[in-house]
């Protein structure tokens, strides 16, 4: 995939949540929350401040990350679903 995202913004897929319970119980689609942990899959250079220099982001590619459930905008490329957010909208990085 050759998808770079501009600016400030992140490109970031979520990982699948657990499909039962430690009951044992299996959740259907229907009821399943949005996951709110994912994989960074690429980053934008960067915003641009009031005096015209590039701020490098803090998350860089690869970064598992925490993000509220309804953050960014969903997309679909090359079949997979993914999410464009900025970077202001990840809570944290998970290490």
């Amino acid at each position: 995939m050759k998808i770079r995202p501009l600016g400030d913004r992140i490109l970031v897929k979520r990982e699948e949540a657990a499909e039962t319970v430690s009951g044992g119980i299996i959740i259907p689609d229907s009821a399943k929350e949005k996951p709110q942990e994912g994989k960074v899959v690429a980053v934008g250079k960067g915003r641009i401040d009031d005096n015209g220099k590039q701020q490098k982001l803090e998350i860089k590619k690869g970064d598992r990350i925490l993000m509220g459930k309804y953050a960014g905008t969903e997309v679909k490329i090359d079949g997979q679903e993914l999410i464009i957010m900025r970077e202001d909208d990840v809570l944290a990085i998970i290490d």
